[in-house]
């Protein structure tokens, strides 16, 4: 057995979300500047800024390489509080309570269907995005943003950037993009997480593999490729719609619209490569970070309940 063993008793609500939310931080700290990259790519082509009018980005590594030298190391990090604070809130709900969701759907029934395990994914994934979207708003534009000389930054903070947002753009400024987001992260995660749970459940069912961190790596690699083909064109929109400014597209319907007709049907997949090597990557060190979490806490917890 390689890693903690599985727990004789299912973990609480506590657990699974507090290992959910810690699991997802350790995956941003690894892959932010996949994720950045990605952003850049999505982006490119609405630089309004005359000193980025002339950068262009090829490839994630290119991409990376080229803010290095153009912005400085830093520049990969844009955004990563940001980013962490969307993932203590986001994650611990729609990963953290999917079990939870899907059990309840399934009431009294031995298994789920994979209709009820998508309905369960779609649900949290839902409720994780109306509570969490200043936090992904934010982020997002701290990836955006070129750290140039000459150039004036938009944002200087975190708590400067929510404080600017909402004087300048309201409560809905913070909340802007809602609806694709939702969109993209119920299909997100009902593909990442019901992709992971079929994936996983193969694996244990014909004895491919043990409970341990081989299956966790190959259920969550698969898991992150099928989300990235599913999910991409809906990602690029969200990116496009929060990151611009106010009155450059009407609707994220209008943003869909406007790339179609400037950019052709790729647009929608701009930044696949960085997309998926970033959601394959992320999805492999959040999954086997969030079983070990999880198993770690439920060991601890069995030695202080058990009386010396």
């Amino acid at each position: 057995m390689v890693g903690f063993k599985p727990s004789d008793v299912p973990p609480p609500l506590a657990v699974k979300m507090i290992s959910a939310g810690a699991a997802a931080c350790v995956g941003d700290l690894i892959t932010f500047p996949l994720d950045t990259a990605k952003v850049r790519l999505q982006i490119q082509g609405e630089q309004k800024v005359e000193a980025a009018k002339n950068i262009r980005y090829r490839g994630v590594f290119g991409t990376m390489a080229t803010m290095v030298k153009t912005e400085g190391p830093k520049s990969l990090y844009n955004g990563l509080i940001a980013g962490l604070q969307r993932q203590v809130c986001f994650a611990s709900i729609r990963i953290g309570l999917y079990d939870n969701v899907k059990n309840f759907y399934n009431g009294d029934k031995e298994h789920a269907s994979i209709m009820i395990r998508i309905l369960a994914g779609c649900t949290t994934g839902a409720m994780a995005v109306s509570l969490a979207q200043p936090t992904d708003v934010v982020k997002v534009r701290f990836q955006a943003q070129m750290n140039l000389k000459g150039v004036a930054r938009r944002y200087n903070g975190t708590t400067q950037a929510y404080k600017h947002i909402f004087m300048n753009e309201g409560l809905r400024g913070l909340w802007k993009g809602t609806l694709p987001n939702i969109t993209r992260n119920a299909l997100v995660n009902c593909t990442e997480l019901v992709t992971y749970d079929l994936i996983k459940e193969a694996i244990l069912k014909h004895n491919l593999l043990s409970d341990n961190l081989p299956c966790h790596f190959v259920s969550a690699f698969g898991a992150g490729f099928v989300t990235t083909v599913i999910a991409s064109p809906v990602d690029v929109v969200k990116t496009r719609y929060m990151n611009s400014p106010p009155g450059q597209y009407k609707s994220a319907i209008n943003c869909a619209w406007t790339m179609m007709t400037k950019e052709g049907p790729t647009a929608f997949y701009k930044g696949f490569v960085p997309s998926f090597l970033r959601l394959g990557s992320w999805n492999v060190v959040m999954f086997v970070s969030f079983e070990q979490i999880k198993r770690a806490m439920m060991a601890t917890k069995k030695k202080m309940d058990t009386p010396s």
